[in-house]
């Protein structure tokens, strides 16, 4: 399987089997991940994954501080843009009315969306779930050699027949995570990340969001043909 094709088939994984993933298979990923290029090669990401009795304490945590906190701890940095140009807002609108009426939830079903959304706190029901943090005192530059980072976890979990989830959600969950994993003060949540075995008749997983044309995110200069 190639770059191009692992790329090309890997979609966001909202619902999963309940098939462990061994410890080997976790320990590879992150090790090819591992090798990831950075800025100066600084490498300032931290990785937790979690399995088992430890996963099910933090979603226990978790399900806890949103019986109080409904609409979560408050994010240490700001998801999106405020206000998110109309190109970009509508890119994202469309990809949330892709995955809704996937799984008919109607737009005026603000229940539905709502309880679909708290799934993103139980990673999914997947058997992995993991909390990338990244350094607080890092600019720009290095929450980019993050993302990369972030990428290559998803596209070696595919690799090794796993499906992935990306979630900034856990961003909105701080101090839950924070006392759960004994994090130092000094890292800041990027995001979560659901890894199990895909469920092949979930609709949800039928899924896939498009992309804009070539000419709408790059241009050829000076080439001969």
């Amino acid at each position: 399987m190639t770059p191009s094709q692992i790329l090309s088939e890997r979609r966001s994984i909202r619902a999963f089997q309940n098939k462990p993933v061994s410890v080997g298979t976790v320990t590879a990923i992150i090790e090819a991940a591992r090798h990831t290029a950075s800025s100066s090669n600084m490498q300032p990401w931290r990785l937790y994954a979690m399995a088992g009795d430890d996963l099910d304490r933090l979603r226990d945590a978790v399900r806890n501080s949103l019986a109080a906190n409904p609409t979560g701890e408050g994010a240490e940095y700001k998801i999106y843009a405020e206000p998110l140009k109309d190109i970009y807002s509508a890119r994202r609108k469309q990809c949330a009315e892709d995955m809704y009426s996937r799984i008919g939830i109607a737009r005026e079903n603000k229940l539905g969306r709502m309880m679909q959304f708290s799934r993103n706190f139980d990673f999914f029901g997947a058997p992995v779930g993991m909390i990338l943090a990244i350094d607080r005192t890092m600019e720009p530059g290095q929450w980019a050699d993050v993302g990369m980072f972030l990428q290559s976890l998803l596209l070696v979990a595919h690799e090794h027949g796993l499906g992935t989830c990306a979630q900034a959600a856990w961003a909105a969950m701080p101090k839950t995570v924070r006392a759960h994993l004994e994090m130092p003060p000094e890292l800041m949540i990027f995001c979560g990340i659901s890894m199990g075995y895909a469920d092949p008749d979930a609709p949800i997983n039928a899924t896939f969001t498009g992309r804009v044309d070539f000419d709408a995110i790059a241009s050829l200069r000076g080439f001969v043909a």
